[in-house]
């Protein structure tokens, strides 16, 4: 589905935004979409819809809960642009929100359907896919792959959550200890903590797993 049709509810009555921070036109874009221009609205939605998915579907595991948040994302952004002050880059803030918003939907999710999550198979098969374009690598080759990819999609799925969410932005996203600070709203010694914890924490299970 779609995430454009967005654009149709930001605010209009923005104020004026003032930061120093931010690049000349990522400023102009987001004062752009404070403004009410839709077709400003419409080229953020575009340039990162596709990176708030991603996440969404690594945070939650789910790819209709991921498309879900994914919208509920937009509608928060274009609500509270308006009060976006260049404290970090304008991809690090929607980080934040997609964080908090996976944190507070996974609450409710895995209380209420956690016998209807998706399978490893059907994440993998959607997202799990290491294979490149002219990737000319063998059958055999491309199996145990994705068989490793399952591993770890499964054993990244059973860290608590603050820990996968460390694990994703820093391994899979490759997100600096400041951005997964500010983006988590902790201190970079809280982030080199969590990390090292969740991949102390993935290698026990990997290695259980081989074993």
């Amino acid at each position: 589905m779609g995430l454009r049709f967005v654009a149709d509810t930001v605010m209009k009555d923005a104020g004026a935004l003032g930061w120093a921070d931010v690049g000349n036109r990522e400023a102009a874009l987001i004062g752009r979409c404070a403004a009410g221009d839709q077709s400003a609205c419409a080229e953020l939605v575009s340039g990162h819809e596709r990176m708030v998915f991603q996440l969404a579907l690594h945070l939650l595991g789910d790819r209709d809960e991921a498309l879900d948040l994914s919208q509920d994302v937009f509608f928060s952004v274009f609500r509270t642009i308006k009060n976006f002050r260049g404290q970090s880059a304008l991809k690090t803030w929607i980080y934040r929100i997609v964080i908090n918003q996976a944190r507070n939907r996974q609450r409710w999710w895995r209380r209420r359907h956690k016998s209807e999550q998706v399978s490893l198979d059907q994440h993998v098969a959607a997202h799990g896919d290491l294979r490149q374009p002219g990737d000319d690598t063998s059958p055999d080759r491309a199996f145990a792959r994705k068989q490793l990819a399952e591993r770890l999609w499964g054993a990244l799925d059973r860290l608590p959550f603050d820990q996968r969410t460390v694990i994703v932005l820093r391994e899979v996203d490759g997100l600096s200890y400041d951005d997964i600070a500010f983006s988590l709203g902790v201190a970079v010694g809280t982030v080199k903590s969590r990390l090292t914890r969740a991949r102390q924490t993935l290698r026990r299970q990997l290695q259980e797993v081989r074993a």
